[in-house]
């Protein structure tokens, strides 16, 4: 059985070097050669860690020239962890399409949605190309009028005209240069008043007339696409802010998941609503195994819902409750799972009436168990205003909340209600009534913790008020 590749270490690779000094000669050349393979295993981080599932690594590697040398943050043999996500935390989708049918023909039949998607260079290449190319068209349809009739010959050129009494189509026609510039004017009515039409060629006349209406539908198409790329949705998300993590703690005695939002312009939107959906992995009962399954959150702000009033940040609470799919899930499990939660804010923006989404996401590793969105909105006096400080945006506190899931916090409050006993409940309405019925409440309460009936995870997590000298009183 071989035995497996592990990650060499700095200690290991100097101390291989003063065993080789000391060594005997005949054994220097093995030794040597031993070392020169550890060195490229600790260059490379050879590693043969199985990947978790849901988690991409990618070895780190140092310089090739001195073992010194590098990156600062360089660890041999460790490797980074790249979560893999649905949605990244500016809101672009982490999706990739491939082997699509007819990809190019289906996309050109949406010619407009195709421009609009384009990035910017590519757009205004096309909008240049438009203008030059049909002024190229049209200024060679022009100029084979001219050459049919007869206007480019020597004797029929303007300076000649007078002279042999030619009527060109054209007026002031000498070559494909003249027909280039006449092109421009026709197409964007520029009229300078020296090309002008002249009745004598039906077929310029018909050509002036579709030259003219041609620039008016693609001047109007080109400025729509670049107007359209200019004020779309995508924009003026940039402008609304998640905050770098989300939070679990207690309200109201409930475990809930927060996160905060907020927006930069003083130009509110109008009709706010925020959604949120869990991705994880899911299995029916059938056996089949759904690696991207959905789930609504019931998520709100304090008790107005869903809909916001969105003239400040806010945070957005979702109750981890019997109908939440984060119930029976604890702070180890919150570490150890892979999920991940995308979070969507919709509205409609008041300075141009357009809708506009932004979108971001959490993962489990950037949810923070047991802390708590530092206050923003603050009311100036000097100013008669309420001032927002967004320097405090993503400012959190650690505060005190339970490591249990929610399911395991809410039998132990069931637990609790069975151990008040009537004299407790008449000592808690007496004058002093804090010694007495915490010592009364405890004791029945400590019997349980060593009650081997119960799981032996839960009575841990009973014992938790007395291991830190809490009252279990609620």
């Amino acid at each position: 059985m071989t035995s497996m590749q592990v990650p060499l270490t700095d200690v290991q690779v100097l101390q291989d070097v003063a065993d080789a000094d000391t060594g005997e000669a005949g054994d220097k050349e093995e030794t040597f050669a031993h070392m020169k393979e550890w060195k490229r295993q600790y260059m490379r981080g050879i590693s043969h860690t199985p990947s978790q599932a849901g988690v991409y690594y990618e070895a780190l590697k140092g310089s090739s020239h001195s073992l010194a040398k590098g990156s600062r943050n360089f660890r041999p043999g460790s490797m980074r962890r790249v979560r893999r996500r649905a949605v990244f935390k500016n809101g672009d989708c982490n999706v990739v399409q491939k082997h699509l049918q007819r990809r190019r023909v289906r996309f050109l039949q949406d010619m407009y949605t195709t421009m609009v998607d384009w990035q910017w260079r590519w757009t205004l290449l096309a909008f240049a190309l438009s203008f030059i190319l049909s002024w190229l068209f049209f200024a060679l349809i022009w100029w084979l009028i001219m050459y049919t009739h007869g206007d480019l010959e020597e004797l029929h050129l303007p300076h000649n005209q007078e002279d042999s009494g030619w009527a060109p189509c054209v007026s002031a026609i000498d070559g494909f240069t003249s027909c280039f510039l006449f092109s421009i004017e026709t197409q964007h009515t520029i009229g300078y008043g020296v090309r002008t039409t002249s009745p004598e060629c039906p077929e310029a006349i018909f050509m002036m007339c579709f030259q003219s209406i041609f620039g008016v539908m693609s001047s109007a198409f080109m400025a729509g696409i670049v107007f359209a790329k200019m004020t779309r949705a995508k924009q003026r998300a940039q402008t609304l802010l998640f905050s770098k993590h989300a939070v679990i703690c207690q309200r109201d005695g409930c475990l809930s998941l927060m996160f905060r939002v907020g927006d930069m312009r003083k130009s509110h939107i109008i009709g706010a609503g925020v959604r949120a959906q869990l991705i994880r992995t899911r299995s029916t009962k059938e056996g089949e195994v759904m690696t991207q399954h959905f789930t609504e959150l019931q998520i709100g702000t304090d008790d107005s819902g869903s809909d916001l009033f969105f003239i400040w940040p806010m945070v957005i609470e979702h109750r981890i409750d019997e109908n939440s799919p984060l119930y029976n899930m604890n702070a180890t499990d919150m570490l150890q799972d892979k999920f991940e939660i995308v979070v969507i804010l919709e509205g409609t923006v008041e300075s141009t009436g357009q809708s506009t989404q932004a979108r971001s996401s959490y993962i489990n590793t950037e949810i923070l168990w047991g802390h708590r969105f530092d206050p923003v909105v603050l009311y100036n006096k000097d100013l008669q205003a309420y001032e927002i400080d967004y320097a405090r945006f993503n400012e959190t506190t650690q505060v005190d909340t339970p490591l249990c899931s929610a399911r395991e916090l809410n039998e132990i409050y069931k637990i609790q209600e069975g151990f008040r006993t009537p004299a407790s409940v008449q000592l808690r309405s007496s004058p002093n009534p804090s010694t007495t019925s915490a010592h009364s409440n405890s004791s029945g309460y400590s019997s349980w913790c060593g009650n081997q009936q119960l799981p032996r995870r839960l009575r841990w997590q009973l014992s938790l008020p007395l291991q830190r000298g809490c009252s279990i009183d609620t």
